[in-house]
């Protein structure tokens, strides 16, 4: 190899970060390669809106070749990391095999869903990681209430609008938040229904909805999602799926077509079959976000165990911002490998958190400001514009032609259940919250 080769597995916030910042540090030293299977960053925080219409699927996602011509684009699914030979191979979409060697490694494998040996809901529910996930619950809940206005049996229209998610974090608060407002939308366009609206419920074993956050947001979530009607049933999950609908833990049987399952995340499989040192199945890597041991190998975001700096102790969260941060750091810490600069340790200073539950609502807590409704609204619309890193014009666009006209509901077609299995890993592998 001419040049020094970066190569970096994944292309969610760490990686796509880290591919950025590496772009310019290493312009004309060094070779930089991403590995991904698709050839975009997605802004993960935005599905929500994709899911109910609001945004256009290519507002969330980001073009690597557009935004970064410095960077070689290769399109495949790593399936083995030989540390000892320094190189990767992988398959790409057609299914072929190929590999390459490396001077410098960033995994940044991103994360998967978590699933939980629950009978039934490998089987029968929706993700919710991905581009092809929200594109199919959009059609999924439109084809939902469009089949129960075709019916003439009541149980049947009951069990077709009801929908049920599970896990009350980010992505499963703002989907329940959303997804009431679109069947909302989707029931005032079919009378035949009559005055039943859709029903919603969110569960989640913990004690309150966003339970990671601040307490405060947490009460004006969970009032805003009572106030639409959505039926909240905390300590309460499935104890099994089925066809027909789900068994709760607490005894009860509701019958329902739609389970979201938004119960969370783990790092991508990748990382386990490294052989190297994990910590809840992240990746352990020292302050620097090396790799014990392999000093020409890196970690950030979902993938890797970071230790907190403002938690000794402890590593820190699966978020956006940290996978972000990390993966800038990467690319500094690489150029200083290479005498451009010195490393530095991983710091950060917490900004808040933001949470979109449609219409005008949302919480945030910026800079430790507590806010809820408009005022949040208006933070929250801002941090997103500010924080993705292309297609701002297009995505205010769409917000903007959605507040003063009415929502396009019509179904896509383009995703069909088998191309979104729940066990299986979203293709973006990106991390999704703030």
């Amino acid at each position: 190899m001419a040049k020094p080769r970066i190569l970096i597995v994944g292309a969610g916030f760490a990686g796509y970060h880290a591919a950025r910042a590496l772009s310019r540090l290493a312009r004309g030293r060094a070779e930089v390669v991403v590995i991904n299977p698709t050839d975009y960053f997605l802004y993960v925080p935005l599905l929500p809106e994709v899911a109910v219409g609001l945004l256009e699927p290519r507002r969330v996602t980001v073009s690597v070749p557009d935004m970064l011509p410095d960077v070689r684009m290769v399109l495949g699914e790593v399936d083995e990391v030989d540390l000892a030979g320094r190189r990767v191979r992988w398959t790409h979409p057609e299914g072929g095999h190929a590999q390459m060697g490396y001077h410098r490694l960033v995994l940044a494998a991103g994360s998967v869903n978590k699933l939980l040996p629950i009978p039934g809901v490998t089987e029968h529910a929706h993700g919710f990681r991905g581009l092809p996930e929200a594109l199919y619950l959009r059609d999924h809940m439109t084809r939902q209430i469009e089949m129960a206005d075709t019916s003439d049996d009541p149980d049947e229209r009951a069990a077709r609008t009801t929908f049920v998610v599970v896990g009350a974090g980010y992505t499963g608060t703002e989907v329940a938040s959303q997804g009431v407002l679109y069947t909302d939308i989707l029931h005032a366009r079919h009378p035949k229904l009559g005055e039943r609206r859709p029903r919603w419920l969110l569960l989640d074993v913990a004690p309150r909805v966003l339970p990671e956050l601040d307490e405060r947001m947490s009460r004006g979530a969970d009032r805003v999602l009572r106030e639409r009607g959505v039926d909240v049933r905390l300590g309460v999950s499935v104890a099994e799926a089925t066809h027909e609908g789900v068994r709760l833990t607490d005894g009860s049987f509701v019958a329902t077509r739609s389970l979201i399952w938004c119960v969370g995340v783990r790092p991508d499989p990748l990382v386990q079959d490294l052989g190297l040192e994990t910590v809840k199945g992240r990746l352990l890597v020292d302050a620097y976000l090396n790799v014990p041991g392999h000093p020409e190998v890196y970690a950030c975001g979902d993938a890797a165990a970071v230790p907190d700096p403002n938690r000794p102790g402890q590593v820190t969260p699966m978020t956006a911002q940290h996978a972000e941060r990390q993966g800038k750091l990467v690319a500094y810490n690489i150029a200083a490998s290479y005498g451009q600069g010195r490393r530095r340790p991983y710091k950060h200073r917490e900004l808040g958190f933001v949470v979109d539950l449609g219409g005008t609502d949302a919480v945030a807590n910026p800079l430790n400001v507590p806010l809820a409704g408009l005022p949040a609204k208006v933070v929250t619309r801002g941090y997103h514009l500010l924080a993705m890193p292309g297609n701002r014009v297009r995505a205010a666009a769409d917000w903007l032609l959605n507040a003063v006209l009415p929502r396009q509901t019509a179904q896509l077609g383009l995703v069909r259940s088998p191309a979104v299995p729940l066990e299986r890993a979203s293709p973006e592998l990106a991390a999704g919250r703030r």
